[in-house]
């Protein structure tokens, strides 16, 4: 088991920045990949960015591309989410979560992460 502790969300002003941590604890060396979702209200869980363990290869939603690196730092067992020129649609609640399944690319479906987090609130406002 794998459990993922978000923290870093809060309330920012368009235009600023944010950093979301994840810690991962209990059985990390299983973990293949960890990523980053969100979900507004109303709307279905959608990917923001992932990334390989290992290689470090990335993947991000067109729609924060250039705006938001994923990073991790494997002795920490944590991934890091930093925002920049947030805007008010980013708002939204924010998951963590792991992936264990070896695969050819970086998945962006919900369905093929295996471990989420609680999940932290970013609020932006205009």
């Amino acid at each position: 088991q794998v459990q993922l502790v978000e923290s870093g969300g809060g309330l920012v002003q368009a235009g600023g920045s944010l950093r979301l941590s994840c810690a991962a604890t209990g059985r990390t060396s299983s973990i293949l990949a960890m990523g980053w979702f969100r979900q507004a209200p109303g709307k279905e869980r959608e990917f923001v960015a992932a990334i390989r363990r290992s290689a470090g290869t990335t993947a991000y939603a067109a729609s924060v591309k250039g705006r938001f690196t994923i990073s991790r730092d494997n002795a920490k067992n944590t991934v890091y989410l930093q925002m920049n020129s947030l805007k008010p649609e980013d708002a939204a609640v924010y998951y963590c979560t792991a992936d264990v399944s070896a695969r050819w690319r970086i998945s962006a479906a919900p369905v093929d992460y295996d471990y989420w987090g609680q999940g932290t609130q970013v609020t932006v406002s205009s």
